[in-house]
């Protein structure tokens, strides 16, 4: 018998891995503060909850897909939040990009308040992978949350690596974010460069598979850019988000990150020009400007 679920944020994420789980068969319960988020899961059989308590009430595990820590942590502590429906037979599973560290407090105090679980289970793939079942999660939790997690995990990811206690698959997380906002933006350098010199861009990543430059960003993104099919995929001010989490880390433990803190300042050019709620396929404004 598949678990019953909760999902609390539907969001492109949390739509896309409640898509999924409800195809696998769970059953699923959610909640979203945007009224007409979740349209799509309650087509495939999801019911809309008034709260998160109310979600969460009948779950066995709850997922979260959230912006921000100070989101996650009203949405299961504060009025009518998930904590309130807690205990120790159920376990909230996040899948939100948050800082470790306040993930880690955060684990503490439910475990201490309600005896529920936690595991940080941040991901890598967007919402197509999420839909497809083909994620890449970084897990963070105790040895065995983590295990009554796998079950679930699995329903929705390909792979999955338990990293530590809570806040480590945060961490993991951030490592994932530097490259791979390093890797958005220099593809889609590497596109303009291409157009420059009258090379179809689109060809690139047939002509590179399999060699030292490729890579999964490059063969799902390089056409993407060149069309400037800017179809949504992911958001960059969540990524800028991410990027600033990873430069609050890293002042904390005086770690120097040049080419990071480039790549940061370059999300929030694009930020503050108006694209944070774009697709990372639209990078290619930044080196479109000025174009005829």
């Amino acid at each position: 018998m598949k678990p019953a679920i909760a999902m609390i944020g539907a969001g492109t994420m949390g739509s896309a891995i409640g898509s999924r789980l409800l195809d696998e068969g769970c059953a699923l319960s959610f909640f979203d503060v945007a009224e007409q988020a979740g349209a799509d899961l309650i087509e495939r059989g999801g019911i809309r909850a008034a709260s998160p308590a109310e979600a969460a009430r009948d779950a066995d595990f709850v997922f979260i897909s959230l912006n921000s820590a100070d989101i996650v942590e009203r949405a299961v502590f504060g009025e009518n939040g998930a904590a309130m429906s807690g205990s120790a037979d159920k376990l909230l599973i996040d899948m939100s990009s948050i800082d470790p560290g306040r993930t880690a407090q955060l684990a503490e105090r439910l475990k201490d308040e309600c005896g529920m679980g936690w595991v940080d289970a941040p991901l890598s793939g967007g919402a197509p992978a999420a839909k497809e079942g083909r994620m890449t999660l970084m897990l963070g939790g105790s040895k065995a949350d983590v295990a009554r997690a796998e079950p679930v995990l699995a329903l929705i990811s390909a792979r999955r690596t338990h990293l530590g206690a809570a806040g480590a698959g945060q961490t993991v997380k951030l490592v994932n974010q530097i490259l791979c906002a390093g890797h958005f933006l220099i593809v889609a350098e590497a596109v303009k460069f291409a157009e420059s010199q009258g090379i179809d861009a689109t060809q690139i990543p047939g002509a590179l598979a399999g060699g030292r430059a490729d890579s999964a960003i490059l063969q799902e993104f390089m056409a993407k850019m060149a069309k400037r099919d800017f179809t949504p995929t992911g958001r960059i001010d969540n990524m800028l988000k991410d990027l600033e989490t990873v430069q609050s880390s890293s002042f904390s433990t005086r770690t120097a990150m040049p080419v990071t803190g480039l790549i940061t300042e370059l999300h929030r050019m694009l930020v503050a020009g108006g694209l944070g709620p774009a697709d990372s396929a639209e990078y290619m404004k930044l080196f479109d400007l000025g174009r005829e």
